[in-house]
């Protein structure tokens, strides 16, 4: 069948909203009717040729998404048509190593990891084979994906919601719970407060951490975060400093969203003794990171994640009650609204950080 999409087709162009060839969900598959996509820091370095995923166009991009269950393939049972779903970044295959030890997002079977470099041919252009980023490729009107990666959600919560979900909100709520696994009574600093760095401030805020510091270059952005929860802000210079003057000897946790390595560099030296820094945003590969040796002898850890360490199939439905009850704000994320046709505006307002989070409905 035929479906609309916008097709990444060069390095640094624009995104071209064109009719691409989808195939009928194979073994194990579903084709999901894509409602809502959001707009990620990830699909703009896919675009600047920038990603480690996205080694030649064409590819569709979008990825954090959500939408209803068109068709599903032979073998598919645990989800139907109609059904309404949350299109997970990963689909972890349950029986690797890694799996076994509940290391989810570090799945190692290679169906998954292929998926991750653009998945099997599903889609053509003219003949010509296009990819989908992580397997997804959600700025288009369906998605073929694995059954492992559908999240069946209530039926009650907007698809403009949900799709947050599946990438920024498990990202910037994992790195607290999951990964820092921040303890009630703490200290949290946050740098970067775009549509990830919100969510872990409001992930300290469902932790119960009482000072909660953010900052960033941009005073608006510094507004937002005190709607979401923090109760100090700064303007990002001398982090170290800034940080010790709010909190004495500084605070117990530091997450650095904006993969710069200099601003890693601060944010850890901004921990007390014993601390822990999460690394959420992810420098450029091969870029080095200058530590003091010092204060590692201070027992300071410093961790990374990938998407929050989330399981999916747990962490998403967790995520989608949590909004559903009043204590996870996801409306306050979207800042607007736009259709497909409107996608290159979308990237534009992510460059230009005006927005928290730009929503592709459908």
């Amino acid at each position: 069948m035929l479906m609309r999409a916008a097709v990444l087709t060069g390095f640094h162009d624009p995104l071209e909203i064109r009719e691409v060839e989808i195939d009928d969900p194979g073994p194990g598959e579903v084709r999901v009717r894509v409602r809502a996509s959001g707009v990620c820091g990830s699909d703009l370095k896919a675009i600047d040729g920038k990603s480690p995923v996205v080694r030649e166009p064409p590819f569709v991009l979008g990825h954090e998404s959500a939408g209803e269950v068109e068709s599903v393939g032979a073998g598919v049972t645990t989800v139907e048509p109609g059904d309404r779903v949350i299109i997970a970044m990963n689909g972890p295959c349950g029986h690797c190593r890694h799996c076994g030890a509940g290391r989810f997002h570090l799945c190692s079977d290679p169906a998954r990891l292929r998926a991750v470099m653009g998945g099997e041919p599903r889609l053509r252009l003219a003949g010509r084979e296009v990819r989908r980023f992580i397997g997804i490729g959600s700025f288009a009107e369906y998605a073929v994906v694995a059954e492992t990666m559908c999240v069946k959600v209530p039926g009650t919560a907007p698809f403009a919601a949900l799709c947050l979900l599946a990438c920024g909100v498990v990202t910037g709520v994992g790195a607290v719970l999951n990964v820092a696994r921040v303890r009630p009574g703490s200290s949290v600093l946050v740098v970067g407060c775009g549509g990830v760095g919100l969510n872990v401030i409001q992930g300290a805020v469902l932790a119960g951490a009482t000072t909660i510091v953010a900052a960033d270059v941009a005073e608006r952005k510094l507004k937002l975060a005190e709607r979401f929860g923090a109760t100090h802000t700064l303007l990002a210079a001398d982090l170290p400093r800034q940080v010790g003057e709010l909190v004495r000897g500084g605070t117990d946790y530091a997450f650095d969203v904006t993969g710069v390595p200099g601003v890693l560099t601060e944010a850890f030296a901004a921990t007390q003794p014993g601390g822990t820094t999460v690394m959420v945003g992810s420098p450029p590969a091969g870029r080095p990171v200058e530590l003091d040796p010092g204060l590692l002898f201070a027992s300071r850890r410093l961790m990374g994640t990938q998407g929050g360490d989330a399981a999916p199939h747990r962490d998403l439905p967790m995520l989608a009650g949590l909004y559903l009850r009043g204590r996870l704000d996801l409306d306050g994320l979207v800042s607007e609204r736009l259709p497909l046709d409107a996608v290159n505006e979308a990237v534009t307002h992510a460059r230009e950080g005006a927005v928290a989070r730009t929503v592709i409905t459908f």
